[in-house]
C-alpha cells in the first residue's frame, strides 16, 4: 500500500513539475492589478492622504503617501512583468504589514461582518454584531424609502468592518512569492538568469 502510494506521489510530481510556474503566475496577474491601482489612486488623491496618515501616526505623513504610492503602483508593475520578483515582495510585504497594524489593527480580522464566516482567531466580534445591527438598520430604511430590490440588483446591502483580513492575504500571497519567485517562461527574471547562464557558460 505504502508503495502505491509512493508511486501515485511520484507521478502526481511528475505530471505538476513541468506546470510549476503556473502557481507564480497566478499570484502575479492576481496581486498586480490591486497594487498598481492602490498606487494610482494614492497618486491621484496624495494631498488628501496626508492628513489621514498623519492621523494614524506614520512619521512624515505627506512623504510616506508617496513613498506607499510608488512601492505599490511600480511593484505592482513589475510584479505583472516578472521582474525582480522577489527583491520587490519586500518592500510590498512592509506596507502590507504597516497598513494592518495602523489602518485596520483596531477592526479586527474580518473585512465583512459576516458572523456565519468568522473565523476563531476574530478578536472583534463585538464589531461584527455592531456591523450587523446597522446593516439590519439601513436595510429597513432602503426597504420602506427606497427602490431596495434595484438598489440590491448587482448584490446586497453591506457594512464594512474593515478589518486587517485583505491587508495580511496579500502579505501572505507575497510571501509565497518571496520563496517562489517569478516562475519560468512567462516573467523577465527567468529571462534573465537564462541569459546570464548562457554569458557564463561562454
Amino acid at each position: 500500500m505504502i508503495g502505491l502510494l509512493n508511486c501515485l506521489q511520484s507521478l502526481l510530481e511528475r505530471i505538476i513539475r513541468p506546470l510549476d510556474f503556473l502557481a507564480p503566475l497566478a499570484l502575479r496577474i492576481y496581486l498586480a492589478p490591486i497594487f498598481i491601482l492602490a498606487g494610482s489612486n494614492k497618486l491621484r488623491h496624495a494631498e488628501h492622504l496626508g492628513p489621514y496618515f498623519e492621523s494614524l501616526g506614520i512619521p512624515a505623513p505627506e512623504l510616506m503617501v508617496y513613498v506607499a504610492a510608488l512601492t505599490e503602483l511600480l511593484g505592482g508593475i513589475a510584479l505583472l512583468a516578472g521582474l525582480a520578483v522577489r527583491w520587490v515582495t519586500i518592500p510590498l510585504m512592509f506596507t502590507m504589514a504597516v497598513a494592518a497594524a495602523t489602518a485596520h489593527w483596531d477592526n479586527g480580522w474580518h473585512v465583512l461582518p459576516e458572523t456565519d464566516l468568522t473565523v476563531p482567531w476574530e478578536w472583534r466580534t463585538d464589531l461584527i454584531e455592531e456591523a450587523n445591527t446597522r446593516k439590519e438598520a439601513a436595510r429597513s430604511l432602503l426597504r420602506e424609502h427606497g427602490n431596495y430590490s434595484w438598489l440590491t440588483e448587482a448584490g446586497g446591502i453591506t457594512i464594512l468592518k474593515n478589518g486587517i483580513e485583505f491587508a495580511a492575504t496579500y502579505f501572505i500571497m507575497l510571501l509565497a512569492l518571496l520563496f517562489l519567485g517569478a516562475g519560468k517562461y512567462l516573467s523577465a527574471d527567468y529571462w534573465i538568469a537564462r541569459a546570464w547562464r548562457r554569458k557564463d557558460r561562454c
